[in-house]
C-alpha cells in the first residue's frame, strides 16, 4: 500500500485548526488564502500524486476532510490565481506549495538550476502523541535565571563523550555528557539558536557554504531534520520532545530562537515555497507604490505582515504549539522590532493564557525606521540589552566608558527598562553572543577577520569595542596571555554581579575562538562547533562559581531597582556606591573619565527595607587600571569570595581595610 489507496473521497471538513490534523479516521486540510480563486491537494506517495480540489472555502480558508488518510501521508497544496506582480499577485498554479502549519518537512531541498516549479518540498501529516511521562516546565523564576546561549550541532558534534551516532543532534544535546555540563556551570536555560526548518541561501550553497545559524526560516511549526540523530526510526519531532523532556528532567529550561520577522522566500527574485505562493499579499508587507516589491525590515529581503489577523495567528499559533505540545518554556524573538509595526503583536502575546507563562525575549531592533526599540517592550518581556554589552566592553577593554556608565549597567539599566514599571529583569545582559565576537576573541583581536565568509570581510560589525591586549591573534606572549585571561575573568564577573538576567554565549567557558571571526553564520565547521578536546578547565569552574555566588547571594538577583536611598529613618540603603579612597562616590567621581576603580556595596533586606540578618552584605570592588588599586574598606569584618585575577578565584582570606585590588580584576567580598 503507497498510503494513497487507503484515503476515500474528499469531503468538506472545516476550515479549523489550519494545517493537517488526523483524528484516528482521516485527515482535516485547511489552508487560508486571501486571493486565491481556487486550490488543489496534491497527495504524494510512491512517485505518484493525487490531485483533490479543496472546493470548499469559508472565511478564506479552503479545506477538506479525508477519510483513511493517516500520520505520513505526504501533501502539498496548488494554488491558483493571478499572477500580476505590480499587483502584488504571484500565484503560479504550477507550483507544488509548503503547508504553512507543516508539523514535519519531508524531502531535502536543493536549489536548482533553473526555474523549476515541482522541485520542492511537502509536508507530512503528523501523529501528535507522545509519552511525556510527569514532565513539567522547570518555571525557574525571572530573577533566578541564567541563560546560555548554544547551537544544537556545534554543542555536541565534537564532544567525546557523546556517542558519535549522536553527535550533532538533539538527542546528542540530551545525553548525560552535554547535560552534565550545563548542571556544572548552574545555568538555568539552554537558549536554541534556531531549530525551525530553515533553508541555505542560494549564494552560500554556490560558493560551497551554507547558513549554519539558521535564521532562514521556512516552517514556523516543524523541527530542523538536519538536526535529528533519528536513531531506532525516531522522528525529529518525538527527538525534539524526548530532549525537551530531558533537559527539563535536569531542571533546565529550553528557549528557542524564533525568526518571524522574514522567511526563507527573500526577495522578489527568491524562490516561491509557500507563502508568496499561497497569498503573497497577506503574508508579507508590500511598499504601497511598488507592490511587485517587499518591505526588507530584516535585511534578508522580506518581512512578515503581521498586521493582518491571519498572518498574526499564524505566528500565535505556532508559538502556541511550540508550549502545548513540544513543550518548550520561552522564545527569543529575532529582530522583534519587525514584529510590532503597526501589528497587535504585543498585546495578543499579553493576553494570551498559554503564552503568558513562558519566557518571552526580544531582540529590540531592526533595521527599518525607528528600529532601535530598547525599552519599548511590555511588561512580562525580557531584551537583549546591547547597552550593556557595548558600555561594559567599553569599560574594560577601549577606556571608552566612565565608571558612571558601568554603574549604570550594574544597576541593571535602570534609565531604560524602569518608567514602564519592568522590573531590572527586564534586562537581558550578555557580553557576547553568537552574532560578534567570542569572549576569548574579544580580548584577541582588535579587527573582524571575516575572509573566509566570502564577502571580502565586509560583513559583521566593525565596531566591537575589543582589544588585542597587545598582539593580534595568537600569541605566546605571556604578558599578553595573562592581560586576556584577567580581562576575560573580569568581563564574566561583570556579567554575573550585574542587576539583570544574564545571558552567556555557548563555549566562552572553554575558552573558545572563532580566528576573529564575528559574522560566522556561515561556517559549519571546526570553526563554530565546540571543541572538547582541551577546554580552559579553570574558566569553566570560574564561570560555575560565579554562578553559584550568584545564587547564594539575593542582592545579586533583586526584583525592585535599586535606589541608595532607605526606605524609611530606620532602615537600611540597598546598595552604596564606593570610592577607593574609603568614602561615598560624589559627583564629580561618576564624571571622571580617568577614574577607572570603584565599588559597590549591596545590602540584603527584608521586604519592608530592613537589613536580612540571613545574609551577608556583598561588596564588589573594581579595577580596571593596569596598576592595583588600594581600596580602604568600609567599616567591619570583610572575608575575600572571589578574585578574578586569582588563579584560586574563590579562595577566602581575611582582608584588612587597606586591601588592593589587582590590575584589571574584580573582587568580590562579603561581611557578616
Amino acid at each position: 500500500m503507497d498510503g494513497l489507496s487507503d484515503c476515500g473521497a474528499l469531503t468538506d471538513g472545516r476550515p479549523w485548526p489550519l494545517g493537517s490534523h488526523w483524528d484516528g479516521a482521516g485527515v482535516n486540510f485547511a489552508l487560508f488564502s486571501a486571493h486565491a480563486e481556487r486550490v488543489e491537494l496534491c497527495l504524494l506517495a510512491g512517485g505518484r500524486m493525487r490531485v483533490l480540489p479543496l472546493r470548499e472555502c469559508t472565511d478564506q480558508v479552503w479545506h477538506g476532510y479525508l477519510a483513511g488518510a493517516a500520520p505520513g501521508l505526504r501533501y502539498g497544496f496548488r494554488v491558483h490565481g493571478p499572477n500580476v506582480p505590480a499587483a502584488g499577485y504571484r500565484f503560479d498554479g504550477r507550483r507544488l506549495l509548503l503547508d504553512p502549519y507543516a508539523r514535519e518537512v519531508v524531502g531535502r531541498f536543493s536549489w536548482p538550476a533553473h526555474d523549476d516549479p515541482v522541485h520542492l518540498l511537502t509536508a507530512a501529516v503528523v501523529d501528535e502523541r507522545f509519552d511525556w511521562a510527569d514532565d513539567s516546565p522547570p518555571a525557574t523564576p525571572w530573577s533566578d535565571t541564567v541563560l546560555y546561549e548554544a547551537h544544537v550541532k556545534g554543542m555536541s558534534r565534537q564532544h567525546p563523550g557523546v556517542p558519535e551516532a549522536l553527535r550533532g543532534s538533539y538527542a546528542g544535546l540530551a545525553t548525560p555528557a552535554m547535560i552534565g555540563h550545563f548542571q556544572r556551570l548552574g545555568v538555568t536555560a539552554v537558549n536554541l539558536l534556531p531549530i525551525h526548518h530553515f533553508l541555505d541561501e542560494q549564494r552560500l550553497i554556490n560558493e560551497g557554504r551554507v547558513n549554519y545559524w539558521g535564521y532562514n526560516s521556512l516552517a514556523f511549526f516543524a523541527p530542523e531534520p538536519r538536526y535529528a540523530a533519528r536513531i531506532g526510526g525516531q522522528s525529529a519531532i518525538a527527538e525534539f520532545k524526548s530532549m525537551v523532556r530531558a533537559l527539563h528532567g535536569a531542571g533546565l529550561e529550553v528557549i528557542l530562537d524564533v525568526v518571524f520577522n522574514h522567511t526563507a522566500e527573500t526577495d522578489e527574485w527568491g524562490p516561491t515555497l509557500s507563502f508568496r505562493g499561497i497569498d503573497n499579499r497577506s503574508y508579507y508587507r508590500l511598499p504601497p507604490d511598488n507592490l511587485a516589491a517587499y518591505e526588507n525590515f530584516s535585511g534578508c529581503g522580506n518581512t512578515v505582515n503581521l498586521a493582518h489577523p491571519r498572518v498574526l495567528q499564524l505566528v500565535m499559533d505556532s508559538l502556541r504549539y511550540w508550549v502545548e505540545v513540544m513543550h518548550v518554556d520561552g522564545f527569543r524573538f529575532d529582530l522583534a522590532a519587525a514584529l510590532t509595526r503597526d501589528s497587535a503583536f504585543l498585546p495578543a502575546l499579553r493576553q494570551d493564557p498559554v503564552l503568558q507563562r513562558v519566557k518571552l525575549i526580544a531582540e529590540p531592533w531592526d533595521i527599518g525606521p525607528d528600529g532601535y526599540r530598547l525599552g519599548r517592550f511590555l511588561p512580562g518581556w525580557g531584551e537583549w540589552n546591547d547597552r550593556f554589552r557595548d558600555d561594559v566592553r567599553a569599560f574594560w577593554l577601549t577606556g571608552e566608558a566612565g565608571v558612571g556608565q558601568l554603574a549604570q549597567r550594574l544597576a541593571g539599566s535602570s534609565e531604560i527598562f524602569r518608567a514602564s514599571g519592568r522590573p531590572p529583569q527586564a534586562g537581558v545582559n550578555f557580553i557576547t553572543a553568537h552574532d560578534g565576537f567570542t569572549l576569548r576573541d574579544l580580548v584577541s583581536y582588535q579587527h573582524k577577520h571575516n575572509e573566509l565568509n566570502g564577502e571580502d570581510n565586509r560583513d559583521g560589525h566593525s565596531h566591537n569595542c575589543s582589544w588585542n591586549c597587545g598582539a593580534e591573534g595568537d600569541s605566546q606572549d605571556p604578558v599578553v596571555l595573562e592581560r586576556r585571561r584577567r580581562l576575560q575573568r573580569a568581563l564574566l564577573t561583570t556579567l554575573l554581579v550585574a542587576q539583570g538576567v544574564p545571558m552567556l554565549q555557548g563555549g566562552d567557558e572553554l575558552g573558545r575562538s572563532q580566528a576573529g571571526n564575528n559574522n560566522a553564520y556561515c561556517q559549519d565547521g571546526p570553526m563554530t562547533w565546540l571543541d572538547w578536546r582541551s577546554p580552559d578547565e579553570s574558566l569553566i569552574d570560574f564561570v560555575a562559581g560565579l554562578i553559584a555566588l550568584r545564587r547564594r547571594f539575593p542582592q545579586l538577583r533583586q526584583r525592585r531597582w535599586l535606589t541608595g536611598e532607605p526606605q524609611s529613618t530606620d532602615t537600611c540603603p540597598d546598595v552604596l556606591w564606593w570610592h577607593p579612597a574609603g568614602r561615598a562616590m560624589r559627583v564629580s567621581d561618576w564624571q571622571s573619565m580617568k577614574l577607572g576603580a570603584f565599588g559597590l556595596l549591596l545590602t540584603p533586606l527584608t521586604a519592608d527595607g530592613h537589613r536580612d540578618a540571613g545574609h551577608p552584605d556583598l561588596l564588589c570592588l573594581i579595577n580596571r587600571d593596569d596598576i592595583p588599586v588600594s581600596f580602604l574598606l568600609p567599616a567591619g569584618s570583610w572575608q575575600q569570595i572571589c578574585d578574578s585575577s586569582a588563579e584560586t578565584a574563590f579562595a577566602s582570606p581575611h582582608r584588612e581595610r587597606a586591601t588592593p585590588v589587582a590590575a584589571r580584576s574584580v573582587q568580590i567580598l562579603c561581611r557578616p
